[in-house]
């Protein structure tokens, strides 16, 4: 069976956590996320898990491991999600949208396999000394 990673071909977004901020403000989604990819057709492995960086709109993929693909795309001020994605001959795109903690939408590479994705804000909790 064919294993392709479209997680990799998805690999969506990095940069430091910022605080919330309003949606429709530049860098409301500044941030990095995970992302749970479930295949539903094709010949995919069942599910993947990623984490994406967003900074001013512009995504990108978080972990220098996966630098095989090549992204563009990026998220609107409403959360409106845009990728296209590429590695090797495989080519993909994911759409959807993005709230302030949370977002899915679906994702197809070529006519290999397509299927949902999920995206939740990771956050950090920094210790302060009292």
């Amino acid at each position: 069976m064919l294993k392709l990673t479209p997680i990799v071909l998805v690999g969506l977004l990095s940069g430091a956590t910022v605080s919330p901020v309003a949606a429709g403000e530049p860098g409301a989604f500044n941030g990095t996320w995970a992302v749970d990819l479930v295949t539903e057709s094709g010949l995919c492995d069942a599910r993947y898990t990623t984490a994406i960086a967003i900074r001013d709109g512009q995504v990108r993929t978080a972990s220098a491991k996966e630098s095989g693909a090549r992204v563009t795309g990026q998220v609107g001020p409403d959360g409106t999600v845009g990728l296209n994605v590429s590695n090797g001959a495989a080519s993909g795109a994911a759409s959807g949208r993005l709230q302030a903690a949370g977002g899915a939408g679906t994702w197809k590479v070529s006519a290999l396999c397509s299927g949902h994705w999920t995206a939740r804000r990771n956050t950090t909790h920094t210790a302060q000394a009292e």
